[in-house]
């Protein structure tokens, strides 16, 4: 058993999946320099254990919560996704968060791919005529030559950039810096976000991976929706506010575009009452995108070398931009 100093810093993992983690620190010979408390999402913490706590892990905080931990001093967010910590009224402004970008590199691209399969080869409508023993001729369409447009060409867009390139689909996409530091391997074109029409209307599927921010909120409405081909497919696996719901809805209804896969949703679970449900041509996934069976461990080794730098007074990794919002 690892000795611990009594003024080791408090680190709370407050999540349901905490042996992970706690696992990770131990192999990283850090067990010796943290004292670490674990707690289900569902509890809160004691008086005491909020007094304590310097650093944090853990999907998000109830408001009111933060304040009562004058001793924080980094949050490790379990998502990519920060907006939920910065829509926090009582973040507290000297505290670092920091984010789990690129956790989602290898399973969220193998999805991405696979909504794109489901469009482009006709094995659902086939598993239809098993079901009712029918030989059907069905054709299936192939990838090669098509354009993907992605819409955020982050570590995750780089990475379905690389394999949709392997596919032999010719890959552009937008990204903040634009043309800065050049094309990610695999992408033929870069664009910056002013130009995100000419991505749409080349694009044979468009692919959302934008944050959530205010610049992104309803970015994909009537007019964007307009620029694409009537033959396009809109799959979104970014945030589910960055698409003007209605807007998508009545695009899909008049063939203004082909179709839409949608993994992320204004509010999940995603209402029974919704019209995505019923709007033929939109198909809703229940958000599988970045998780797999081990992606704890992937996030854990991500917080273990973000916690050797906090311990030693070093950069964190991943450190989000609050004024950017990821």
């Amino acid at each position: 058993m690892p000795m611990q100093t009594h003024d080791a810093p408090r680190l709370l993992l407050w999540t349901d999946a905490a042996a992970p983690y706690e696992a990770a620190i131990a192999e990283a010979g850090l067990a010796d320099r943290v004292r670490v408390a674990a707690l289900p999402r569902r509890d809160m913490p004691s008086p005491e254990l909020l007094a304590e706590t310097e650093a944090l892990l853990g999907w998000g905080a109830p408001a009111g919560v933060l304040p009562r931990m004058p001793r924080l001093r980094w949050i490790q967010s379990l998502t990519a996704g920060v907006e939920g910590w910065l829509a926090l009224p009582d973040l507290p402004e000297g505290v670092a968060l920091t984010c789990a970008r690129g956790t989602h590199r290898e399973s969220m691209p193998e999805n991405i791919l696979g909504a794109i399969f489901h469009i482009a080869k006709p094995y659902h409508l086939i598993e239809e005529d098993n079901r009712e023993h029918r030989w059907t001729r069905r054709m299936a369409t192939p990838l090669g030559g098509k354009t993907l447009g992605i819409l955020g060409l982050g570590a995750i867009g780089a990475e379905l950039a690389r394999k949709a390139a392997a596919l032999d689909m010719r890959v552009i996409g937008t990204r903040r810096s634009g043309r800065a530091g050049g094309a990610p391997p695999g992408v033929a074109q870069v664009f910056p976000p002013e130009a995100t029409n000419s991505v749409l209307a080349q694009s044979d599927f468009v692919v959302c991976l934008l944050p959530a921010t205010p610049q992104t909120e309803n970015f994909i409405d009537t007019d964007r929706l307009s620029h694409m081909k009537s033959t396009a497919w809109l799959i979104n696996f970014g945030r589910g506010a960055v698409i003007r719901d209605e807007d998508l809805i009545a695009a899909v209804q008049v063939k203004r575009i082909a179709g839409a896969i949608l993994d992320v949703f204004r509010q999940e679970p995603l209402p029974a009452s919704h019209p995505f449900w019923s709007t033929p041509g939109i198909l809703v996934l229940p958000h599988i995108g970045g998780g797999h069976p081990e992606r704890d461990a992937v996030v854990a080794a991500l917080f273990v070398d973000n916690l050797a730098r906090f311990l030693d007074g070093r950069p964190l990794r991943e450190l989000v931009d609050r004024s950017a919002g990821y």
